[in-house]
C-alpha cells in the first residue's frame, strides 16, 4: 500500500459521524469538572521532619465528625491484636503506633448462606477457620462444636489481653496449716459404706477367684461409665460404647489370656473408635480431640485397672489361686490404709499442701502419714501370719512402700482430671465417697505397681 491509498483510507475512517456518548470532552469541561481544595494550609517542606500524627478523614458533612474509614471494607472492622511476639514487625513499626495487625482478615462467610443475605444467618452455627491460618493452642476446626458451654457454668474472669483464666487455688505459706482434710465428707455415711464394700469383697475372696474378676470388671465398667458421661457433660464427644466396651474388655481378657492380650484390645478399641469418627458426617466432630479424650479414659480406667484381674490370672498360672486373692486382698489394705492415713494425719497436723493447684486439702504431712500407716498395716499382717503367699516382712514392707508411692498418685491424677473438668466427683454412686473413680482411684496406679513387684520378687509365678 502506498502513502497515498493510506492517507485516503485514514481520512475515510476519521469520518465516522459524532461521537458515541455526545459531546468530547474538551479542556475547559475537565477544568471545571476537577476542582481542588486546600483547607489545611500549605505542606511542610520536604527537609522538616515528620509530626507523627496519623491524617484526619474528613467528610464534606462535617470535618469533626467521626467516620467509619473501614465501612467500605464489607462493613467489617479490623482485628485487633492483643499477643505480640518477638519477630519482625511486617508493617515497618506501624502496629506499635495503631495497634492493628498489619494483615486485616475478614470474617469469613458460612458456605450454607449467601454474602448478600445476612439477615438469616444463624449466629450459633460456628463459622469455620481458613486452613492454613493456625494459631498454636488453638483448635484448627473450631472447638465451639466440640466444647459447647455448659449452661450452669459461670463465665471466668478475663486477663488483660482477653484471655479466660482458670481458677487457681490460693497459694498458702509453709506455715499455714491446710483445713478440711476430710473434704466435706459424710463419714458415718463413708464408713458404712466401707465396710459394705470390704465385706462384698472379702466374701468374694472366700468364695472364688473368678467371682473377684467378677467385682473387678464391674466396677471398671460403672468407672468408665462415670468418666464418659461426665466428659460428655463437660462438651467432649467421645466415642461412647466403644470406650465403655474396651474397659470392660481389658479385664476380662487379661483374667483369662493374661497381660499378652491388652495390645490386641488396645488396638481393637482405637479401631472401634477411628471407625465411628469416620462415620461422623465431618469435622464438626472434632475426631483428634474426641479421640485422645477416649483413649484416655480406656488406659486409665480399662488398661491399668485390668492388672487386678492379672494379678488373679498370675494366680492362676501358677496353680496357686490364693496367691492372686492374697495378692489383691494386700494391696486393698495398704490403699485403704494409706488413704485413711493421709486424711486423718493431714487434718491434724497437715501445713504444707502437696500440689495446692490440684488438691489444696492434700498435704506432705498427710502424705508421710498415710505412708507410715501403710507400713503399720503391713507389719501387723505379717505379725498376724494372715498370708500364706506373702510371708517375708521385707516383702511385706517393700508392697507398703510400693502402693504408698503409687496410691497418692492415682488420687492426684484423678483431682487432677476433676480440676481441669471443674467438678467435684466424677459420680455420686458411693454414698459418702462420691462415685467409683472417687473411691478407686489410688487402686488404678497401685495395681500396675504390685502386679509388677510380684513378678520380680517371685518370677516364678510367670514361668
Amino acid at each position: 500500500m502506498t502513502d497515498d491509498q493510506w492517507r485516503r483510507r485514514r481520512e475515510e475512517d476519521e469520518d465516522f459521524g459524532p461521537p458515541l456518548f455526545g459531546d468530547e470532552p474538551t479542556s475547559e469541561h475537565i477544568t471545571e469538572s476537577l476542582s481542588f481544595r486546600d483547607d489545611t494550609g500549605p505542606l511542610p517542606h520536604w527537609t522538616q521532619p515528620p509530626t507523627g500524627e496519623i491524617p484526619r478523614v474528613l467528610t464534606p458533612k462535617d470535618d469533626t465528625e467521626d467516620v467509619d474509614v473501614w465501612s467500605s471494607f464489607s462493613g467489617q472492622s479490623p482485628a485487633w491484636r492483643d499477643d505480640r511476639t518477638g519477630g519482625a514487625d511486617p508493617s515497618g513499626g506501624l502496629s506499635d503506633i495503631t495497634g492493628l495487625s498489619p494483615v486485616f482478615e475478614a470474617e469469613a462467610t458460612h458456605p450454607m448462606f449467601d454474602d448478600a443475605d445476612t439477615t438469616s444467618r444463624d449466629e450459633s452455627i460456628p463459622v469455620p477457620r481458613e486452613p492454613g491460618r493456625i494459631t498454636i493452642g488453638t483448635d484448627p476446626t473450631d472447638g465451639a462444636s466440640s466444647r459447647p458451654a455448659s449452661p450452669n457454668r459461670r463465665p471466668r474472669p478475663s486477663d488483660a489481653t482477653g484471655r479466660t483464666s482458670r481458677p487457681v487455688a490460693p497459694a498458702r505459706t509453709a506455715g499455714q496449716r491446710v483445713t478440711g482434710g476430710t473434704g466435706g465428707r459424710d463419714m458415718p455415711t463413708a464408713i458404712a459404706v466401707g465396710l459394705a464394700i470390704a465385706a462384698v469383697f472379702i466374701l468374694a475372696l472366700k468364695y472364688r477367684p473368678w467371682a473377684v474378676a467378677a467385682i473387678v470388671v464391674v466396677v471398671l465398667g460403672l468407672g468408665a461409665v462415670e468418666y464418659f458421661d461426665r466428659v460428655r457433660e463437660k462438651g467432649y464427644q467421645p466415642a461412647f460404647v466403644p470406650g465403655i466396651m474396651a474397659c470392660v474388655a481389658a479385664p476380662f481378657a487379661v483374667y483369662h489370656y493374661g497381660l499378652s492380650s491388652l495390645p490386641l484390645v488396645l488396638v481393637l478399641a482405637f479401631a472401634a473408635c477411628a471407625v465411628s469418627f469416620i462415620a461422623s458426617p465431618g469435622l464438626d466432630s472434632n475426631p483428634m480431640p474426641n479421640m485422645a479424650i477416649t483413649m484416655l479414659g480406656i488406659v486409665w480406667v480399662g488398661v491399668m485397672g485390668a492388672f487386678g484381674t492379672a494379678l488373679l490370672h498370675a494366680g492362676n498360672l501358677a496353680h496357686h489361686s490364693k496367691l492372686g486373692t492374697d495378692t489383691l486382698c494386700l494391696v486393698a489394705i495398704a490403699v485403704v490404709a494409706n488413704d485413711v492415713g493421709a486424711l486423718f494425719v493431714g487434718s491434724a497436723v497437715g501445713r504444707t499442701p502437696l500440689r495446692a493447684w490440684i488438691s489444696p486439702n492434700k498435704s506432705i504431712e498427710g502424705f508421710v502419714g498415710g505412708t507410715l500407716v501403710t507400713l503399720g498395716a503391713m507389719l501387723l499382717v505379717s505379725l498376724a501370719d494372715k498370708s500364706t503367699t506373702w510371708n517375708s516382712l521385707g516383702d511385706l514392707l517393700l508392697l507398703g512402700l510400693v502402693v504408698s508411692v503409687a496410691a497418692p498418685i492415682g488420687d492426684l491424677t484423678e483431682s487432677m482430671f476433676k480440676r481441669n473438668l471443674d467438678v467435684k466427683d466424677f459420680g455420686s454412686i458411693v454414698k459418702g465417697h462420691g462415685g467409683i473413680l472417687d473411691r478407686f482411684d489410688g487402686f488404678l496406679f497401685a495395681l500396675p505397681a504390685a502386679y509388677y513387684l510380684l513378678i520380680t520378687l517371685q518370677p516364678w509365678v510367670t514361668k
